[in-house]
């Protein structure tokens, strides 16, 4: 009888992806290829903005056109939908710019309309860096400019310089959002990339609502019930407002319970995520049994939180709880 395959041991590394059988993208001749007319035109008016152009080339993997240049820093400026800035992570990097004296790690931008400060370019990534040097004074920064607008909001997926938070995420992606609903008719499936999952769609509603608003502890259940809506952007805000609100209230009453069993003496950085696991009807849900909708999930567990009963529970209930702590 052959051996059961072991079981892999929780919080053991991922496996990284195998090297590609063939080898794929350009070589360094092809980089610096003759540029079409549209990269011509685009490195004329980033000159004509008061920038200067280092080069033109195509990135090796997709071959896709790239403009390294200079640009004055009063003309950049973060997407407006961005999280905001770590004082930390920004302090670190103006010591370390300054110490070594050297501004090396180009930020990514895109050419727009100007907005009401005649700003025309944007970073989805390069906030940090772009703040720092502000601050210690530069002039200009080095920026990769790229053709395609549409890269300003890929921002989750390009944004590398300091991990994001659940709330942080979730704020990028509500803006971003209601900006691209305001601008074309693609529904949320055709922007998956930028929206990376439907719940934080959901969850970025709720923290407009409630800046403090809990997510991590719901975060897991919504990344398995919550789902991309194949409506244009305007109607699904709509519907997305319905499950925002449906969650908002749902909290509400688990709040209460979490109250109530704090003045039992009951306390722990878990207690709210421990009560959302107890109303979750998805943690236990077979493997082959038919997926719950958003909405079901959500009216069986407000039917669940109800009749939650907090006198049932034990100090050895929440000893024996994990998961993480509340946000």
């Amino acid at each position: 009888m052959a051996e059961k395959r072991a079981k892999k041991k929780s919080g053991a590394p991922r496996k990284r992806r195998k090297l590609a059988g063939k080898s794929t993208g350009l070589t360094p001749q092809e980089l610096a290829s003759p540029a079409p007319a549209a990269i011509e035109n685009l490195q004329r008016v980033v000159d004509e903005d008061g920038g200067k152009v280092i080069s033109s080339y195509r990135e090796p993997f997709g071959g896709h056109w790239l403009i390294l240049a200079s640009l004055l820093i009063e003309q950049v400026e973060p997407t407006p939908y961005q999280r905001n800035l770590s004082d930390t992570h920004v302090r670190k990097l103006e010591t370390v710019i300054a110490k070594l004296g050297r501004f090396l790690d180009p930020i990514i931008v895109v050419r727009s309309e100007p907005n009401h400060n005649g700003v025309r370019y944007w970073t989805p990534n390069g906030n940090h860096r772009l703040s720092a040097l502000r601050t210690l004074g530069a002039k200009s920064v080095t920026a990769i400019v790229v053709p395609d607008p549409s890269t300003a909001y890929k921002i989750l997926a390009l944004n590398t310089e300091k991990s994001h938070n659940l709330r942080e995420r979730a704020m990028e992606v509500i803006k971003m959002y209601q900006e691209l609903a305001t601008l074309d008719d693609g529904n949320e499936e055709s922007y998956a990339l930028e929206f990376e999952e439907a719940a934080l769609i959901t969850l970025g509603l709720c923290y407009l609502e409630q800046g403090r608003f809990s997510g991590g502890a719901y975060h897991p259940i919504l990344r398995r019930a919550d789902g991309f809506i194949k409506k244009p952007l305007p109607a699904a805000l709509e519907i997305r407002r319905e499950r925002s609100k449906m969650l908002m209230d749902l909290d509400k009453t688990v709040c209460e319970k979490v109250d109530a069993l704090k003045a039992k003496g009951l306390t722990s950085p878990y207690l709210k995520s421990f009560v959302v696991a107890r109303i979750n009807p998805i943690r236990f849900r077979p493997k082959d049994a038919a997926p719950l909708s958003y909405n079901e999930v959500l009216e069986r567990m407000t039917k669940a939180i109800d009749k939650f009963n907090t006198e049932k529970i034990r100090m050895e209930d929440l000893a024996k709880s994990g998961g993480a702590p509340e946000e």
